[in-house]
């Protein structure tokens, strides 16, 4: 058998247990993804696995980022530190400052 090509994998299926909020941050193992609208309890919707998205800061942990920084992911937001509760997200791709709202991130896997 051979591969056969099922869509360019810019998004991902999922099926939330709970609903979940547009802009939130879903971990899946070690597949991150970001959903692009509100999606209903059990009911199949998808999660954006590429693109840049802006996280808030209050989803941020530092207050200071530099482009080409790695960014973490967890439940409740965006982190620079790996450890056990983290998963890869992607890199910053403008420097942010202490009085900026946002960091900008591109998602990579």
């Amino acid at each position: 058998m051979q591969a056969q090509f099922v869509h360019d994998g810019k998004h991902v299926d999922f099926t939330p247990d709970v609903d979940v909020p547009v802009g939130s941050i879903v971990i899946q193992g070690d597949l991150v993804g970001i959903t692009k609208r509100d999606l209903k309890a059990d009911v199949l919707g998808s999660i954006a696995v590429e693109g840049v998205f802006d996280f808030p800061k209050a989803m941020a942990s530092e207050d200071e980022y530099s482009a080409g920084q790695k960014v973490y992911a967890t439940n409740d937001g965006i982190i620079t530190v790996i450890d056990t509760n983290t998963v890869y997200l992607g890199k910053v791709v403008a420097d942010v400052a202490t009085t900026d709202e946002f960091v900008r991130v591109r998602l990579s896997q």
